[in-house]
């Protein structure tokens, strides 16, 4: 979802070499020690020599990230909201299917067109709780521009339909995935589009 980098971790008189990983609104360790830091938590954050500098409620920790290091601070600094992580651009004419989250919908008839028909949309944001649902996404296909894309929205961690099944079923409907993004605490998006082949 985000970036990711081996890089040496200083923490707490300890040092060890890991994953360091730049998410939506965290920055997160995996190493000889574990660190999960949300931004909403740092007080501090410098940039020397090569090495992020985050100091938050839990601590200080230094990251070597060499020449990244700078832009995980901007990143850090500034994150993309989610509209602009679904990549809606303005005058994009978009529809929303069973997808129940007020501010999403507000973020998003700022940004572009809602319509009320996927037909011609350039993107339509689609909410599936189970297989049959899905079954749903070979209709749309056929209603989007060609260069259009369909973000399934689900919820995590469910075993019963996970983010497997969506995968599959959506491949099995004729599209291919392409990315995928943290919606919220408790719900995934995976982009659908349309193959080159049948543009």
């Amino acid at each position: 979802m985000g970036r990711e980098l081996r890089c040496l971790v200083t923490y707490g008189g300890q040092q060890s070499e890991g994953r360091a990983l730049l998410e939506t609104d965290e920055l997160i360790f995996r190493g000889d020690f574990r660190l999960k830091i949300p931004f909403a938590q740092i007080v501090s954050l410098s940039v020397e020599g090569g090495r992020l500098r985050v100091e938050w409620a839990g601590g200080e920790a230094t990251f070597d990230l060499g020449a990244e290091a700078e832009k995980w601070a901007e990143k850090i600094r500034n994150p993309k909201g989610l509209i602009d992580k679904l990549g809606v651009k303005p005058g994009m004419r978009v529809a929303v299917i069973r997808v129940d989250d007020a501010e999403f919908a507000a973020s998003l008839a700022a940004k572009a067109e809602v319509a009320e028909s996927t037909d011609g949309a350039d993107m339509v944001f689609f909410g599936a709780n189970s297989p049959k649902d899905m079954a749903q996404l070979h209709e749309l296909k056929g209603r989007i521009k060609r260069d259009g894309a369909v973000w399934v929205v689900y919820r995590k961690g469910r075993k019963a339909f996970s983010e497997n099944d969506v995968l599959r079923l959506g491949l099995e409907s004729g599209m291919v995935d392409v990315k995928v993004v943290r919606f919220s605490d408790t719900h995934t998006a995976s982009k659908f589009v349309i193959r080159k082949s049948e543009r």
